[in-house]
């Protein structure tokens, strides 16, 4: 089994996304994660993703990129979040798309830095997530998409930051339109051990997002892989890898590294390999990478 690997569209060169996706394919990417702006700039630009669409760019996910989130203090705010994603999950639906991804909140408060202490109780921060997770959700599976609640660590938010929290959210939601995006960067921060929270977690994961400890490509930290692929296969996740990373080093230097990650357990000739390979955007030193798992 291979999940297929995407690149975030802000990486990559080309005058469209048919270009990009071009450039994509040349690397070994498998497909586009496209960036979802707030103002409703992402449906603004449907005829140009109805154009890829046709010509058959694989773009399955969009990573939400706004200033305020579904958690946000402001009911103002909240109320335009949920709009702006409900506007997000249709289009990513009308694109043949499977899921749009958002935190609860992101840069809006961290309990690790002054003042502490939240202006909401927690019970009344999970009150705001559940409320919008059962209409969006309820949304999303009208529209045969995800809405992929994605866990922060506790320095850019204080509501959602272990992949359990947000499995309790999504269960007492009840919604089939709603599930988790795990991500390694913010796993290796909350998770005392992240490949048993993913195996924990596996029934509720929508989307897998992969880079190391460091923010930096697999294997430049100290993120366990071995046991990390053994668990994505574990759970039976099929869907893709997106991952947001810087590299190392120089682009060119960091591509020629090997970089297998073998699960130790398994003895050849029957060794299961999670294998990274690096793909670089014309040799600058900052792009995603992906992490290939295989048996």
């Amino acid at each position: 089994m291979s999940n297929p690997v995407l690149v975030q569209e802000q990486h990559v060169p080309g005058a469209g996304l048919e270009e990009k996706w071009e450039v994509a394919r040349a690397w070994g990417f498998d497909g586009l994660e496209l960036r979802a702006r707030g103002g409703f700039a992402f449906a603004a630009r449907l005829p140009e993703l109805r154009r890829a669409a046709a010509a058959g760019v694989p773009m399955p996910t969009a990573c939400v990129e706004m200033s305020h989130f579904i958690g946000a203090f402001d009911p103002e705010l909240r109320r335009d979040a949920r709009e702006q994603l409900r506007s997000q999950l249709s289009v990513v639906a009308e694109v043949g798309g499977t899921g749009a991804m958002t935190p609860a909140s992101y840069g809006m408060f961290s309990r690790r830095l002054p003042p502490f202490e939240p202006p909401r109780s927690p019970q009344e921060d999970r009150e705001v997530l559940l409320e919008a997770l059962t209409d969006l959700g309820e949304h999303a599976r009208r529209e045969g998409v995800l809405l992929l609640l994605e866990p922060l660590n506790r320095y850019e938010d204080h509501m959602v930051n272990r992949l359990a929290d947000a499995v309790s959210l999504v269960r007492e939601a009840g919604s089939d339109g709603v599930r988790v995006a795990a991500d390694t960067y913010h796993m290796n921060i909350e998770e005392a051990d992240p490949a048993a929270a993913l195996r924990e977690a596996g029934p509720y994961v929508g989307h897998v997002q992969v880079s190391d400890s460091n923010r930096l490509e697999p294997g430049a930290g100290h993120v366990d892989w071995p046991r990390l692929c053994a668990a994505v296969r574990a759970i039976g996740y099929t869907g893709a890898l997106a991952v947001e990373s810087r590299l190392s080093g120089p682009a060119v230097a960091i591509a020629q590294r090997p970089q297998p990650l073998t699960e130790p357990s398994v003895s050849p000739p029957r060794q299961k390999r999670c294998r990274t390979t690096m793909r670089t955007t014309s040799g600058t030193t900052e792009t995603s990478t992906p992490a290939v798992v295989s048996s």
